[in-house]
């Protein structure tokens, strides 16, 4: 019986002594911190980011009208606009 008690005993520390070494390496307290700030600096940061996005499309935008442009006054099916380059041709 006495071993028993011995070896449960001994069985316990070392579960413990795993469990403190397993929670010191991964802190689950430190983890959650860094998710909070994490999320902070998201979630204030969103308005740059937007901005950005908007910026990039606003962007795009204008390279898709220059092209539009440029396809319209060389094609001579859309009113005609083309007959001056195909002159100089």
């Amino acid at each position: 019986m006495q071993q028993s008690l011995a070896a449960s005993i001994k069985r316990l520390k070392t579960f413990l002594n795993y469990s403190k070494n397993y929670l010191r390496r991964n802190n689950p307290i430190k983890i959650l911190q860094k998710e909070i700030v994490a999320g902070l600096k998201d979630a204030l940061s969103i308005n740059k980011k937007r901005k950005m996005v908007k910026y990039k499309l606003k962007y795009q935008m204008h390279q898709l009208n220059q092209m539009e442009k440029l396809i319209a006054q060389n094609n001579e099916h859309v009113f005609l606009r083309g007959n001056k380059f195909n002159e100089m041709r």
